[in-house]
């Protein structure tokens, strides 16, 4: 179904020149646009593909001239749509062609910054950017980050209730808004909120912001300004398909765990920006999670840990056995997937024997260090337990070709072995050089779970 844009009223279009000459007697000097070239920058949004020009362009540059602007259409019956920088994808900035495109550009200054109270108060053409330049020396910064930010405006944000990565965790733009002040289409001028947290009465601010110029012309915002963060770390992490990417995001956001920023990319998107900038993702993943993780830099190490544990446990498996999601179960796979290698090196064929001494004397110390300290129930334990010292015992076991580590290896030891995806890439590329062995492989169907309790 195609969207046409509204026809204008003809009735309005006969007035052109009376409604021109009054604007101009409002807003005096070049704030009023009236030619037909000089408008055509104005006949679209972001949302290019619906294009019209409107009846007259209007740049006002104080409250007063908006006030006069918006009380002289509302007594005329004549249509208004405020335009901020023009960005949006929304068609919220659409011109009519019966209609005055209130353009507040010319309201582009900072009048106040509060490092106290931790606010500043902009008028709406300054750029969402520019609050962050302007307080970034200080350490602070604004945190809705639309993609547009470098150009879109802060009033713009305001009546579209603009987002960004950031605000899973920082809240949108209705949550960095303290106060505004707004002019009605009847003319008047009201105050909105203001440096406070909460303002009394009814959630007039919540209502205002995301309705996309509808109830009132924003002249000013005393928006939020925090202080940035100890630490930010970002983690890259792929997956075998969508759904498991999808899961982790579930199990990151079940365990209390709010980034500052997640975002998902599948297959498609990975490639269309590889191609483009070059980044460096990988692409023989099916889908990619860029988190970022702010905070005191020791909580975004344990935070860093904690998401690596959801990444590597999986709910259910291909088969749609349950794998529960516990850092004693992701130990357990480990531990016994290794010893099993171990196992298979020292009852393989008979031109490895020479390596079966080395194989026993790990499986040797492993049962010692459960006779002396019992099971191990952490991931972290089982890093500090099964060491380098293990691992140069395992690198002297013959291999296959080495194989390059990447996400693709650890999807091909669950697919094919039924290997736990929590294996670090070291240990998981030395035990799939083991798996690929023709003395093993005769031996795949036995190395797989076989029940639904069954596991590594």
């Amino acid at each position: 179904m195609s969207v046409v844009m509204p026809v204008p009223d003809a009735g309005v279009l006969a007035r052109r020149e009376e409604i021109v000459d009054a604007l101009r007697a409002i807003v005096p000097g070049e704030g009023v646009i009236a030619t037909e070239r000089e408008m055509r920058p104005y006949e679209s949004d972001g949302l290019t593909a619906y294009r019209q020009l409107p009846m007259v362009v209007v740049l006002p540059a104080t409250t007063a001239q908006v006030s006069g602007v918006l009380a002289y259409c509302y007594a005329h019956d004549v249509k208004v749509v405020p335009r901020g920088a023009g960005t949006s994808l929304s068609g919220g900035a659409l011109p009519l062609g019966d209609g005055v495109l209130l353009g507040m550009a010319k309201f582009n200054s900072i009048r106040e910054v509060d490092f106290e109270n931790r606010v500043a108060v902009v008028e709406p053409g300054v750029t969402n950017l520019a609050v962050t330049r302007a307080v970034e020396d200080r350490g602070f910064y604004y945190a809705p980050d639309p993609s547009s930010q470098i150009a879109c405006t802060i009033g713009g944000n305001v009546a579209e209730n603009s987002g960004g990565v950031h605000c899973l965790k920082y809240g949108m733009t209705t949550n960095n808004v303290l106060g505004l002040e707004m002019v009605l289409m009847t003319g008047e001028v009201i105050r909105l909120g203001g440096k406070h947290l909460d303002a009394g009465g009814y959630d007039l601010l919540g209502i205002v912001t995301g309705s996309e110029g509808l109830l009132g012309v924003v002249t000013e915002v005393t928006v939020r300004i925090l202080q940035k963060a100890e630490c930010a770390r970002a983690m890259l992490i792929g997956f075998s398909t969508s759904e498991d990417a999808g899961g982790c995001v579930a199990r990151i956001i079940g365990a209390g765990i709010i980034p500052g920023g997640m975002e998902m990319m599948d297959k498609p998107a990975i490639h269309a920006a590889e191609a483009f900038v070059h980044a460096g993702y990988p692409l023989d993943v099916e889908a990619l999670l860029i988190i970022e993780l702010d905070g005191p830099g020791v909580e975004v190490d344990e935070l860093i840990g904690r998401v690596e544990a959801f990444r590597s446990a999986r709910s259910l498996d291909s088969a749609g056995r349950d794998w529960r999601i516990t850092s004693s179960t992701i130990a357990r796979r480990q531990r016994r997937f290794a010893l099993r290698c171990a196992r298979a090196t020292v009852t393989g064929s008979k031109n490895r024997c020479r390596h079966q001494p080395e194989a026993r004397e790990l499986l040797a110390s492993r049962r010692g260090a459960r006779s002396r300290a019992g099971s191990l129930e952490s991931s972290s334990a089982i890093s500090t337990s099964f060491g380098n010292q293990d691992l140069r015992k395992i690198r002297r076991l013959p291999s296959a070709e080495p194989l390059i580590p990447s996400m693709a290896n650890s999807a091909q030891l669950v697919r094919r072995f039924g290997v736990p995806s929590g294996l670090p890439v070291r240990l998981s590329v030395l035990i799939s050089q083991r798996l690929e062995s023709p003395a093993i492989s005769r031996r795949e169907n036995k190395m797989r779970p076989s029940g639904a309790h069954q596991k590594l």
